[in-house]
């Protein structure tokens, strides 16, 4: 039996089947722009994939904040029509076998802590960096939602009076800023930041350090408030091993400035990147039959 898998996402649409332990028939489609066409694809892929696979459930993961026991996602996201209305009952409706949904980053964390550099460890903290800062906390090995399902949402900590992580932290947003002051804002994104720096372009690796600095000064934060096993970084830049030891570097200057060296932080890339999300969805997935 399969489980066919989907990770929601603001530009793309990935897809997979669970299949003996592995994730098979992997594809993507481009995110449509109403939920009708949204279910269209959707029931299209399943479809296609019970052509050669019994299917035993689906597993979904989505941005915003997901309450499954209400079975709507709350908050906002780049997919707007996804919120605020009974949206699993609609997907089990039209899949017509049991559905599993959480959070994007949730899953990525899940997938970490099942199979991933987290399989030995008891708690943790995932960060995904990417246009924002998104996250999880892993207690005992279980996701820490917290009261209103903002657990992990470090992207909203305030490094200063006015800014938060994600504004301070983001390759994103922290390239778009490096493009307006070079007057090339409409064609910088994070890769040219990291590319630009990595040539040693004075201007680029001003704002590199100031990148490193920030998501540093989160984890150091993170590291006092929450002395997990293990802090893992993912998103797009979680492939950069160099940057990676960066951050350790500079989170372990802030330690020896505030004392703080009795605490051990360790700073690991996911393992699984791109695929973090769906095997993430499918951890979930396991987990809520047998909860």
């Amino acid at each position: 039996m399969g489980i066919v898998v989907f990770d929601i996402g603001g530009s793309a649409v990935k897809f997979g089947l669970w299949s003996e332990d592995e994730l098979i028939g992997k594809g993507s489609f481009k995110t449509p722009k109403s939920w009708e066409n949204m279910k269209e694809k959707m029931l299209t892929t399943y479809l296609d994939f019970t052509k050669e696979y019994p299917i035993s459930g689906v597993a979904i993961s989505t941005p915003g904040s997901v309450n499954e026991t209400k079975g709507m996602i709350g908050g906002i996201s780049a997919v707007s029509y996804l919120h605020h209305f009974p949206i699993k009952k609609e997907w089990e409706a039209m899949f017509e076998v049991p559905v599993s949904m959480e959070n994007d980053a949730n899953c990525a964390a899940l997938a970490e802590v099942w199979l991933g550099v987290a399989k030995e460890i008891q708690n943790a903290l995932f960060l995904v960096i990417g246009s924002g800062i998104g996250g999880a906390v892993i207690t005992n090995r279980k996701l820490n939602k917290g009261t209103n399902l903002f657990g992990g949402e470090f992207g909203y900590m305030l490094l200063d009076k006015t800014h938060t992580l994600s504004e301070l932290g983001s390759p994103v947003q922290v390239a778009e800023r490096y493009g307006k002051e070079i007057g090339l804002a409409d064609s910088v994104d994070g890769k040219y930041l990291f590319e630009q720096a990595d040539l040693g372009e004075p201007i680029a690796l001003k704002y590199m350090e100031s990148l490193i600095d920030a998501l540093s000064r989160g984890i150091y934060n993170l590291s006092v408030s929450f002395n997990p096993d293990m802090i893992i970084i993912g998103g797009g830049i979680s492939v950069r091993k160099d940057f990676i030891a960066r951050l350790a570097e500079q989170t372990a200057y802030y330690q020896e400035r505030q004392n703080a060296t009795d605490m051990d932080v360790t700073v690991r890339a996911c393992a699984f990147h791109n695929d973090a999300n769906l095997i993430g969805a499918v951890a979930h997935f396991e987990q809520s039959l047998h909860s």
